[in-house]
């Protein structure tokens, strides 16, 4: 009598409707780990991440190249890529900073393919500070003809530098003085000690200051 009833409690469980899930109350974590599932990533929970990290990668183009006209469409390119790519994530906590990388090596390939870049940095010459440290906060009074073309020529090549640093160099140096982020951060981003860290932002400055030597001596 008691296995007819357990039998029958487990025929209502199995047919009973299940709650549907809310998705904006799951966890950026359990989100990833739903559209890891099955053969595509799911769409509802996709678009739940795109909501909520939209903002994070227009902030990361903007801070790259905030005079272009077309980051709607590389924002768009973002996601794609992300969509096609997110089931490699093998480490969901660090989702993040692996879509600040996708951004920001999605800016440097276009970046490759254009010739001429119109002051694609919002950003004057960087200072540098007696503890080593860009300081990229300048202000900018109006520029001569001859000034403004040397300051575009600047940022062309300073992109050019950073373009062309190891990857693991270039994302070190983006995270920090594109988007100010704290060593700290960094470091449990990218996977690696703050040693570590600070060795990759120490020889990615010194490499850029090697290569961008005669204008920041101008």
């Amino acid at each position: 009598m008691s296995q007819s009833i357990s039998v029958s409690w487990s025929k209502v469980e199995a047919t009973a409707p299940q709650a549907p899930v809310q998705l904006d109350k799951l966890s950026n974590y359990d989100l990833i780990l739903r559209c890891q599932e099955g053969i595509r990533p799911d769409r509802t929970a996709f678009a739940e991440l795109l909501r909520r990290y939209q903002s994070h990668v227009d902030k990361v183009l903007y801070h790259l190249a905030p005079d272009w006209q077309d980051r709607a469409d590389l924002a768009q390119e973002v996601w794609i890529r992300v969509y096609r790519n997110i089931k490699r994530l093998n480490e969901p906590v660090k989702f993040k900073g692996w879509l600040s990388r996708i951004a920001s090596n999605l800016f440097y390939d276009e970046l490759r393919k254009r010739k001429r870049v119109d002051r694609p940095l919002s950003l004057d010459a960087p200072r540098y500070l007696n503890d080593g440290e860009m300081d990229w906060e300048v202000a900018s009074d109006t520029a001569s003809p001859t000034d403004d073309m040397t300051t575009r020529e600047f940022y062309e090549q300073l992109h050019e530098a950073i373009s062309d640093l190891p990857e693991v160099f270039r994302t070190t140096i983006v995270l920090r003085e594109i988007e100010g982020m704290a060593y700290e951060e960094i470091a449990e981003i990218t996977g690696v000690s703050l040693g570590t860290v600070k060795s990759r932002i120490a020889r990615a400055r010194s490499r850029l200051q090697s290569q961008l030597k005669n204008y920041l001596e101008d």
